[in-house]
């Protein structure tokens, strides 16, 4: 059956929330800083339940666009709310977990090796890339590029070409977990910061150090608002 015949599927009340508030802000000419209107009165223009707009606002939050202070309203992140389709995130949910796991196997074995391995040239590469991340983040972007860089070096760094290829094998999902990471409130800089211990401890050859470094950073890069958040049917 042609895809476009494919089953329909019901709005619900909380993505037309979404699409008002994105419509809202561009209108508007909010900026990343601005703050929302309360929940109370959104409710009340929209005509909507309070639990709507909480809902919307929660999948705002997941996607890095607002961030919600306890007790002193919803801000603006960036510029626009330029919202990922809700069942795109339900996917990401259901498979962000798997591929969480196989970094931490991959990347702490990864680590340790390149802290045995690694020459001169390498390690100036890894530190490159430090500094690559750490000119991103000054100028106000997440560090995306910096941190591929990093990893990738890193993995060039171990010497070893099957675990490459495993790198290789889940690219596509660890740029996912990387972008779903990054767009955390504060995530760059604390990724910065990990990513520098990692550094110094393949630099100091310390391969338990390293390993453990890299651990404890892909078990920060697997803190995301995303796994936390339930979706409402």
């Amino acid at each position: 059956m042609s895809e476009a015949l494919r089953p329909m599927v019901k709005s619900r009340l909380y993505e037309q929330v979404l699409e008002r508030l994105r419509a809202h802000v561009s209108e508007a000419g909010l900026k990343a800083g601005d703050k929302l209107p309360p929940e109370r009165d959104l409710a009340a223009s929209l005509g909507v339940s309070r639990a709507s707009v909480k809902q919307a606002i929660v999948v705002l939050e997941v996607q890095g666009l607002v961030e919600a202070r306890h007790g002193g309203g919803t801000y603006l992140v960036r510029d626009t709310l330029d919202v990922e389709p809700v069942e795109q995130l339900v996917e990401r949910r259901k498979r962000l977990p798997e591929v969480l796991e196989a970094r931490e196997a991959l990347e702490t074995k990864l680590a340790e090796l390149a802290a045995e391995r690694r020459t001169d040239a390498e390690l100036e590469d890894i530190r490159l890339a430090l500094d690559f991340m750490r000119d991103e983040i000054a100028e106000g972007e997440n560090g995306v590029e910096g941190d591929r860089r990093f990893h990738a070096a890193v993995t060039a760094a171990a010497h070893s070409s099957l675990l490459a290829d495993f790198m290789k094998a889940i690219a596509g999902q660890i740029t996912e977990s990387r972008t779903e990471s990054l767009r955390q409130p504060g995530r760059p800089s604390r990724s910065l910061a990990q990513h520098t211990a990692i550094y110094e401890a393949i630099a100091a050859g310390d391969q338990k150090k390293a390993a453990a470094a890299m651990r404890k950073h892909v078990r920060t890069v697997a803190k995301v608002r995303l796994l936390t958040w339930v979706p409402e049917d």
